[in-house]
């Protein structure tokens, strides 16, 4: 275990896996008698969704995968650092982000949103937007807003607000907050289990509110301000 760095490993008896041992517990004795029963919730079925992982992962370090009725596999936290969960965590801030748009646009057509930009955030989006022009490059000025400027959108009308089904603004500004923190992180190859988001715990509650969040921005249909 210590040579290929393992901190838990399953235990196979009769062709079967029916438990595991922790590489910190283990002693000079035979390998059994530092055995661990599976108990519940350390198991999840293979269909399980990578949120359901998440969740568990939120209050232990590792958990078991159950492939065809018998315990096959383990997720730890730092496989959730590899590249399939990470396209998958950025493939949910973008599909979003889309969602974000989408509804800014609906509300607001015609880029009639710019009252509600600051000056520089302003400035900052017809930058990128003169740019794209440059390059001859077909965009709307509604292309070029950052998350946190769709975010700003959002909460500052009343309507939209109301649609992401926080308690507080408060609440809704450090949500946003530490999901554009989570894009950085993965845009950049940052470290995402303590990266601008925090703690693992952190990190969880993060991901299951963005996935929550983006299931009611899909239903979500606005009329266009008067």
């Amino acid at each position: 275990m210590e040579k290929r760095e393992f901190d838990v490993v399953g235990i196979r008896e009769h062709g079967m896996v029916t438990g595991y041992v922790i590489r910190t517990e283990l002693t000079d004795g035979l390998i059994g008698a530092s055995r661990r029963a599976f108990k519940a919730g350390e198991v999840l079925s293979d269909s399980e969704p990578l949120l359901g992982a998440f969740s568990a992962l939120r209050d232990q370090r590792h958990v078991f995968i159950n492939v065809l009725g018998h315990v096959g596999g383990i997720v730890t936290r730092g496989d959730l650092q590899k590249a399939p969960v990470r396209l998958w965590l950025f493939g949910l801030v973008s599909l979003l982000e889309m969602q974000m748009l989408r509804l800014v646009r609906e509300r607001y057509p015609h880029d009639s949103w710019g009252f509600l930009m600051t000056g520089n955030r302003l400035a900052a989006a017809n930058e990128i937007f003169n740019k794209r022009r440059q390059r001859s490059e077909q965009t709307e000025l509604s292309d070029c807003l950052q998350i946190v400027d769709k975010a700003n959108i959002i909460l500052k009308d009343d309507l939209l607000f109301n649609a992401t089904g926080f308690n507080s603004k408060r609440s809704s500004e450090d949500f946003f907050h530490r999901l554009g923190g989570l894009r950085d992180d993965l845009a950049h190859g940052a470290d995402i289990l303590n990266g601008q988001c925090g703690e693992w715990a952190e990190l969880s509650a993060l991901v299951s509110t963005l996935e929550s969040l983006l299931e009611k921005f899909e239903t979500v249909v606005v009329e266009a301000k008067s």
